[in-house]
């Protein structure tokens, strides 16, 4: 899904509690999609898997995900698809 992690943005949410990692998320989607980013990594860690779980269900109800998974190689990241932004333009008729 994502071609080279090393161009990627990154949002770690090693020692935060479930109610601030979900507002982490939505607001680094949202920024993301302000700066036309197609792919990004999301580390929750193992642990318990509580994080991993709210990871998940952000990313589900966000409308501008396309798309997400466990990484393959690594089981505490996520990989994000991020929606493009489309552009509206507005004509103006004199």
């Amino acid at each position: 899904m994502i071609p080279l992690f090393s161009n990627c943005k990154t949002l770690d949410l090693h020692g935060v509690d479930r109610d601030y990692a979900r507002i982490q998320i939505n607001d680094f989607i949202n920024d993301l999609v302000d700066m036309k980013e197609e792919y990004a990594i999301i580390i929750h860690g193992n642990g318990t898997g509580i994080i991993k779980k709210v990871t998940q269900e952000a990313l589900k109800k966000n409308k501008n995900v396309l798309d997400y998974k466990i990484d393959n190689f690594n089981s505490g990241q996520t990989l994000v698809h991020i929606r493009k932004k489309a552009w509206h333009f507005k004509r103006f008729f004199v």
